[in-house]
């Protein structure tokens, strides 16, 4: 699963070939969850904090988060999209 960005210690993720509906996945200090591209947490745990920033985050880039998943499930490599600052 390529890394596609980094940020305050969260690394965010697509599968190539993963199942509907189109999200990505992130992972923090241990924990793991998979978001819609509209912030909402699909499954796992992430702290508060971390589940906030991850949607923020999320919302700034739907359409670049709708590209990279076409991109992977045409297996393409997915681009990098900029970390939250």
């Amino acid at each position: 699963m390529p890394a596609i960005s980094l940020f305050l210690g969260i690394v965010i993720f697509m599968n190539y070939s993963d199942h509907q509906p189109p999200h990505f996945h992130a992972r923090y200090q241990g924990y793991e969850a998979s978001f819609t591209f509209d912030g909402e947490i699909l499954a796992g745990d992430m702290p508060t904090r971390q589940r906030k920033y991850i949607a923020a985050w999320s919302l700034m880039h739907e359409e670049d988060l709708a590209a990279n998943w076409e991109l992977c499930r045409n297996h393409l490599a997915p681009f990098n999209i900029e970390p939250l600052r």
